[in-house]
């Protein structure tokens, strides 16, 4: 009985949503990728946790969109408006799918990309 408790306990923390299904790897170059003072952030979600201002709210708003990491599909005709030379990048998992996205704001298309999940990148564009 004694050896099965150690087991016990770690099949309850294991299905207790300890490991998170939500871990994202933030970069931004608000100057563009070739600029200088990038930020870096990291967000966990279930539990909340990770280096992001507001985590929370970013959690809670993140899973209110409707595939936040889309690409812009690529027959799309966007307005050629310039929006500024930053460049985002995330990486890692999103409700337990994997995740490697681009943000930039070279057309009207990848700007309306970037402002939907702008709270991601706190400082790096004016919104």
């Amino acid at each position: 009985m004694f050896v099965l408790a150690p087991l016990v306990a770690a099949l309850a923390l294991a299905g207790s949503g300890v490991s998170s299904t939500t871990d994202l790897r933030i970069a931004v170059w608000p100057s563009g990728p070739e600029g200088e003072g990038a930020f870096a952030w990291r967000l966990r979600c279930d539990p909340v946790g990770g280096t992001l201002p507001r985590g929370a709210t970013a959690c809670r708003r993140l899973r209110a969109l409707e595939r936040p990491f889309a690409p812009v599909p690529k027959d799309v005709n966007c307005t050629q408006i310039y929006g500024g030379p930053q460049v985002a990048r995330v990486t890692g998992t999103f409700e337990r799918r994997r995740v490697w996205a681009r943000f930039k704001r070279t057309d009207g298309c990848e700007i309306a990309r970037w402002n939907r999940v702008r709270f991601l990148f706190p400082g790096a564009a004016p919104g």
